[in-house]
């Protein structure tokens, strides 16, 4: 399907073109059909030459620009209606300033009620103007909607205006502008807009503000649907949606694709920022919003919408003036996630910054991270080299890897006792968005295990490590006898000193308080395996030359580990079955 808006002067025979175009009647109230004059948007559809072509048909009355503007804005192209007894007008001009403001830039002109005048002099001027903006050069056919002359020629260029359109991305994600929302009995709330991108199915889940919602039902041209891929005039029937909650200027979205916006960074077309009122409203699909425009140059300047869009860098929109009741700039998408503007002249250096912007390296450079799917969320081209889920700017890795060594230093000073920093610490002493991003960045032999970082052979200070050897000389002799209490206090090995110990492998915690050898549990069991019988708790202490204090906790670890098998009635028996990844 092709969509194509129309533009141009109230009463110059927009409506009654489409009538004989489509043979549908395109305004919808009865008080557009009474007055003979379009107040919303109405829509019809057709076929020519094979090609399926919907028409959304806008008022030409300057007090309904606003209604205009929401159905031109998501629309490729535009049929430009100018009467051949009137010519150029006042919201001729206005709405061909829209269409080159939203970089509409395929048309065609139908210069209408040619049966009342010649239509030479309208055509050379509306050509003339048109030509001047992003349609450039177009096509004219005089018609007259009265008599039906010229309209087999007007079918055979919109044919041809069709067929110019470029081929839509049918993977994008969706973007669909609501331009109308109503209700129908048994089915609920319908909402209507223009699919520019990408597909819809029934069943489909997209977001509508905060809220998820379910696609229901499709229709397209007046028919079910169970999908329509972009570009298409499309009716959604949404699930469980209230209908005073959605109306014009609300967006259903693809979830998690969208990162909606309150402050943009723009390239302007039209007139200079500084020459702009500061309160503006910025059309943009079928939404307007009222906006604050702070200059940053001559051609660019800062957007602070009064509420978030869904915008991506290269998206065109256009200001509107409605005080003056004209259109004083369109707008290209520089940036969607501007930096800030605190600094004393923070805005003209923000102005020459974009003279020369690189969309995606400029915001990989600021931001240092970036997630890989925010690229395609923001609209930008991907940059940087990519760490997992994440780009990462080059310059920031480096300096992040000059950092650490000392980053993981300074952490041994404060904790002496540690085997290293936690993953978590390191990664917010070096300001990461992401742990994953940590091992990225470890230099100068640093080893990431067990949620820690460190030196290799990182060990215990001096004097734990010299209490430790006092354990492990009495280990040598009696594997099996742990010290006491006083013992440990005497050479100074609390609670700290001891999980310091265990950590880099140096002891093994059989129990609070009750430490052994880190090979004590294998010894043991190689000692219990030579008894060749079920032993007792009392025949393995003799065995291992231990105490009762020691051996209970023992003869438990063992039997976590798998090494040993209570048998119910006292006693145990080895297993032939080791764990194949050693001892807890």
């Amino acid at each position: 399907m092709r969509v194509i808006a129309t533009a141009g002067h109230v009463d110059h025979g927009k409506s009654t073109l489409i009538r004989r175009l489509t043979g549908m009647e395109p305004d919808r109230w009865a008080e557009e059909r009474r007055r003979g004059l379009t107040l919303d948007l109405g829509f019809a559809w057709t076929r020519l030459a094979g090609e399926e072509l919907a028409f959304v048909d806008v008022p030409g009355h300057q007090r309904f620009v606003p209604n205009m503007l929401a159905g031109v804005g998501p629309v490729p192209a535009a049929l430009f209606v100018v009467a051949a007894d009137e010519g150029w007008m006042p919201q001729s001009a206005e709405h061909l300033a829209a269409l080159n403001a939203f970089g509409v830039e395929h048309g065609l002109v139908a210069v209408t009620k040619s049966d009342r005048a010649d239509p030479a002099s309208a055509t050379a001027a509306a050509l003339e103007e048109i030509a001047a903006t992003a349609l450039g050069a177009v096509p004219a056919v005089s018609v007259s909607g009265t008599t039906g002359a010229g309209l087999e020629e007007l079918k055979a260029q919109l044919a041809k205006l069709a067929g110019r359109l470029p081929p839509p991305d049918l993977a994008a994600d969706v973007r669909l502008w609501i331009d109308r929302a109503f209700t129908i009995k048994g089915a609920g709330t319908v909402v209507t807009g223009t699919l520019g991108g990408g597909t819809l199915q029934v069943g489909d889940e997209l977001t509508l503000g905060e809220d998820r919602v379910q696609i229901r039902s499709l229709q397209a041209l007046g028919e079910p649907r169970e999908s329509v891929s972009a570009v298409a005039r499309v009716a959604v029937n949404l699930r469980g949606v209230a209908r005073d909650s959605v109306g014009r200027g609300d967006v259903l979205l693809t979830p998690g694709a969208w990162r909606p916006a309150t402050e943009v960074d723009v390239r302007l077309r039209g007139a200079p920022s500084g020459e702009l009122h500061r309160n503006l409203v910025l059309h943009f699909g079928s939404a307007a919003v009222p906006t604050r425009v702070r200059p940053l140059g001559p051609d660019t300047a800062r957007l602070l919408l009064a509420h978030p869009l869904p915008l991506r860098t290269g998206d065109r929109g256009l200001l509107r003036d409605p005080g003056e009741h004209r259109i004083p700039a369109g707008f290209d998408v520089v940036d969607v996630r501007p930096p800030s503007l605190a600094r004393r002249g923070a805005a003209r250096a923000r102005g020459e910054e974009l003279t020369a912007v690189e969309p995606g390296w400029d915001y990989l450079r600021r931001e240092g991270f970036v997630r890989h799917e925010d690229f395609r969320a923001l609209g930008l081209p991907e940059a940087g080299e990519q760490l997992g889920g994440w780009h990462v700017d080059p310059a920031r890795l480096s300096r992040s890897r000059a950092e650490v060594a000392e980053v993981v230093a300074a952490w041994s000073r404060e904790h002496p006792l540690a085997a290293g920093i936690p993953v978590e610490a390191l990664r917010q002493r070096l300001g990461l968005p992401d742990a994953e991003l940590v091992p990225a960045v470890l230099s100068d032999g640093l080893v990431l295990k067990d949620g820690l970082v460190r030196r290799p052979g990182a060990g215990l200070t001096a004097k734990v490590d010299n209490a430790v050897k006092v354990l492990e000389a009495r280990f040598a002799e009696h594997p099996f006898r742990a010290p006491e209490a006083d013992e440990l206090r005497k050479l100074g090995l609390g609670k700290r000193e001891l999980a310091a110990a265990v950590r880099v492998g140096r002891l093994r915690a059989i129990a609070d308080g009750v430490v052994l050898a880190p090979d004590a549990p294998e010894r043991a069991v190689e000692v219990l395996a030579a008894l060749g019988e079920p032993f007792t708790v009392s025949r393995a202490r003799q065995a291992l030359d231990s105490t009762r204090r020691v051996m209970i906790p023992l003869l438990e670890h063992l039997d976590a580990a798998g090494l040993t098998e209570p048998l119910g009635d006292g006693t145990r028996r080895t297993c032939c079955e080791r764990p194949e990844n050693g001892l807890p």
